[in-house]
C-alpha cells in the first residue's frame, strides 16, 4: 500500500478524534454533576447536544472543504475544536458546558468528514480501499479506550484534564495539518453547491452505498441502545453489560482485518456479496432469538457478533465506493454520507428507546428492517444504470 506510516497515523487520528471526544468524559458525569451543582439530566444533555452538533455540522464542513480546500478548512475546524475544548476545561457554569460541547462537536465534524475526502483525492481507488480498511477498525477501539483514558486522567489530574488533553491533541493535529502540502483539488471549483448536491442525489452508486453504510450502522446502534435493558431484564449487572462490549469489538476488528485481506485477493464485489448474506442470515437469527423466552444473552449476542464482523468488513468497501463515485466533491459527499448515517442510526436508536419495555423484540425487528434497507441499497447501487456510471468513473 503506497502510503507512509506517518500519514496513516495522521489520518487515523483524524478519524478517531470525534469518537474520542464523545466518550472520554463519560466516566466524569458524576464529578461534573457535583462541579456544576446540577442533576444528571443536564450532564446527560451535554452528550445529546454533542451528537446533535455532529449530525448537523458534517455537511457544512464538507461543502466548505470542497469550496475552500481541504487543508485550510480542516485546520479551521481543528482550531475551533481546540478552543472549545480549552474553554470546557475551565467552564464554571452548566450553560457553558452545554454551549461549548455543541461548539466542540461542530469543530470536530471537520476532521470526521475531511479525512475521508483527503483519502479519495490523494490515492487511487484500490489504495483508498486499503486505507479505509486499515483505519476503520481502529474506530471500533475508541468506545473502549477513550473512557479508560478519561478515568486515568480524571483520577490523576481532575476532570478538566480530559478537555485539556483534547485541546493538546487538537493543537497537534492543527500543526500537522498546516504542514501538509496543498492538495491539487484545492483549485477554484467549476460547479456550484447546488450542482454538487443535485449530482449526489442523482447518483445511484453513491446513494446505494450510503444506504448500505447507514442501515448497517443503524442496526449496530439499535442493538447498543437495547442491550443494557435487555441484559438487565435477564439479571445481568453493570459489569457484565460492560464486558459484553468486548466480543463485538473484537468481531468488528476481525471483520476489518479479514475483509481487507480478501478484498485484495478476490475483489470487493465478491466480498461484499458474502458480507451482505452474512448480515442478512445473522439478523434473521437474531430476530428469531429475540422472540423467544431467553434467560441468557448469548443467543442474541452471537449472531450480533457476526453482524459486527460483516460491518467491520463492509464499511470500508461501501464508503470507498460511495466517495470514489464523487471525486469532484468528495468532502461534500463525505459530509452528506456521515450526516445521513447519523440520522438513520439515531432513528433506529430512538425506535428501540421508545419501546424500551420491549427492548428485546424491538431490537430484533429493527435488525430485520435495517437488513431490508441494506439490501435495497445494494440493489440500487448495482442496478444497470448504476453499473454503467460506475464503469465510466473507473475508466
Amino acid at each position: 500500500m503506497n502510503i507512509a506510516k506517518t500519514q496513516l497515523f495522521y489520518l487515523a487520528a483524524l478519524s478517531m478524534l470525534g469518537f474520542v471526544a464523545t466518550d472520554m468524559y463519560l466516566p466524569a458525569f458524576k464529578v461534573l454533576e457535583t462541579h456544576f451543582s446540577t442533576g444528571p439530566e443536564s450532564i446527560a444533555l451535554s452528550l445529546s447536544i454533542f451528537l446533535a452538533g455532529m449530525a448537523s455540522g458534517q455537511l457544512l464542513w464538507g461543502l466548505a472543504s470542497d469550496k475552500f480546500g481541504h487543508r485550510n478548512t480542516l485546520a479551521a475546524g481543528l482550531v475551533l475544536f481546540s478552543l472549545a475544548s480549552l474553554g470546557l476545561g475551565f467552564s464554571q457554569e452548566v450553560w457553558q458546558l452545554l454551549t461549548l460541547r455543541f461548539v466542540q462537536a461542530i469543530g470536530v465534524c471537520a476532521p470526521a468528514v475531511i479525512w475521508q475526502a483527503m483519502v479519495i483525492k490523494r490515492y487511487s481507488s484500490s489504495v483508498s480501499q486499503q486505507v479505509f480498511a486499515s483505519i476503520m477498525p481502529l474506530v471500533a477501539l475508541s468506545p473502549a479506550i477513550a473512557p479508560q483514558l478519561g478515568v486515568f486522567l480524571m483520577s490523576h489530574f481532575g476532570w478538566s484534564s480530559i478537555f485539556i488533553f483534547l485541546t493538546v491533541v487538537g493543537a497537534a493535529l492543527t500543526w500537522f495539518t498546516l504542514a501538509q502540502p496543498q492538495d491539487e483539488a484545492e483549485e477554484p471549483k467549476q460547479t456550484s453547491i447546488k450542482q454538487d448536491i443535485k449530482a449526489l442525489f442523482s447518483s445511484r452508486v453513491y446513494l446505494g452505498n450510503v444506504m448500505i453504510f447507514a442501515m448497517a450502522s443503524a442496526c449496530f446502534f439499535a442493538y447498543l441502545t437495547g442491550m443494557p435493558e435487555i441484559m438487565t431484564s435477564m439479571g445481568y449487572d453493570a459489569k457484565d453489560i460492560g464486558l459484553s462490549f468486548i466480543p463485538q469489538t473484537i468481531a468488528f476488528m476481525a471483520g476489518g482485518y479479514f475483509g481487507k485481506r480478501y478484498v485484495t485477493k478476490i475483489g470487493d464485489a465478491k466480498v461484499l456479496k458474502v458480507l451482505l448474506a452474512l448480515f442478512a442470515v445473522s439478523a434473521t437469527i437474531m430476530f428469531v432469538a429475540s422472540h423467544m423466552a431467553l434467560s441468557t444473552i448469548w443467543p442474541v449476542l452471537i449472531p450480533f457478533c457476526f453482524i459486527a464482523v460483516a460491518n467491520g468488513a463492509l464499511y470500508p468497501i461501501v464508503v470507498n465506493r460511495a466517495l470514489s463515485s464523487c471525486k469532484n466533491s468528495p468532502a461534500t459527499a463525505a459530509g452528506l454520507q456521515n450526516s445521513l448515517q447519523i440520522c438513520v442510526s439515531g432513528l433506529a436508536s430512538a425506535l428501540v428507546a421508545t419501546y424500551a419495555s420491549q427492548a428485546l423484540p424491538t431490537t430484533g425487528i429493527t435488525a430485520v428492517l435495517c437488513t431490508a434497507g441494506l439490501l435495497a441499497g445494494y440493489f440500487l447501487s448495482t442496478s444497470k444504470k448504476a453499473l454503467t456510471v460506475d464503469l465510466v468513473e473507473e475508466s
